[in-house]
């Protein structure tokens, strides 16, 4: 009988999260967790997508869903996937700003430890300018509150196989869209926060 470590996520997000416009229907996430193993550590994953879903009705909904998953004796971590809904939605930075700091304050206040992923860019430079402001606001939030965050925008942002994917793609990424987003979390603090070591680190 082996001992493990058991590490239980819970990723909230939208369409991304759950890896629409991929062929191989894995997504960012389903990529990272693939690439994530540890003998030491059980990791069991639930993930809650909602399409179209902005930082508000994702406040609102996020901890009766999250919740449930959540375990004793068990290491509970939270996975945010931040959209760039709330352009549409016409809300201001700082109410976008408050609802992210009601997630995070909420769970702090339950000791889970959450990585927040920043929107990832789209191809209109017009709503990228809006959307670099709110990647900033959703920062500021996470690393005051202590919480890792993985900034998808800025490197992407001008990244051309990334554009190229999205144009081809009817806006969404594909398999090379989504391979570059995992990499970006993996390659961004994913490991340290879940307390293991770099795969190759001796």
């Amino acid at each position: 009988f082996v001992d493990y470590r058991t590490t239980r996520l819970t990723a909230i997000g939208d369409e991304l999260l759950a890896g629409h416009g991929d062929p191989r229907a894995l997504g960012w996430y389903g990529r990272v967790l693939a690439r994530t193993s540890n003998t030491d550590v059980r990791i069991e994953s639930y993930t809650l997508a909602a399409p179209g879903e902005g930082s508000e009705a994702l406040s609102t909904r996020w901890f009766d869903e999250a919740s449930r998953r959540f375990g004793d004796n068990v290491d509970n971590r939270l996975i945010i996937a931040l959209s760039d809904r709330d352009l549409d939605l016409g809300l201001s930075t700082a109410r976008s700003r408050l609802n992210l700091a009601n997630i995070l304050d909420t769970a702090s206040q339950m000791s889970i430890k959450a990585l927040v992923v920043g929107p990832a860019p789209g191809l209109d430079p017009e709503r990228n300018a809006r959307l670099a402001e709110l990647s900033h606001v959703y920062a500021d939030v996470a690393t005051r509150r202590k919480h890792h965050y993985v900034d998808t925008f800025t490197p992407l942002q001008n990244h051309a196989q990334w554009r190229n994917d999205l144009s081809v793609n009817g806006g969404l990424p594909g398999q090379a869209g989504y391979g570059l987003m995992a990499w970006l979390v993996l390659h961004r603090g994913w490991y340290t926060w879940l307390g293991l070591p770099e795969p190759g680190a001796s």
